[in-house]
């Protein structure tokens, strides 16, 4: 590449991936992936509640809700 700033946007005719790794953000079949979430205050209270009487973490529990919701919303389709 050149180091000269593009002009309209257009796309360079080389883009040098020397320096490239691959794989860098894959994310293996079963690991933990941590994603901020947004939820109401009242659900959260529900569900720290819940995971309190359980004796799980609140992310375990959610994780485990989740996965039964896509569960019943698959078989319904």
């Amino acid at each position: 590449m050149s180091g000269q700033p593009l002009e309209n946007n257009d796309m360079p005719d080389e883009i040098d991936f020397s320096k490239g790794v691959r794989g860098l953000h894959h994310i293996p079949p079963g690991a933990k992936v941590f994603l901020p979430a947004s939820i109401e205050r009242s659900v959260w209270e529900y569900f720290a509640g819940k995971a309190g009487e359980k004796g799980v973490e609140l992310s375990e529990l959610l994780t485990e809700i989740l996965k039964r919701d896509i569960e019943i919303n698959e078989a319904l389709k």
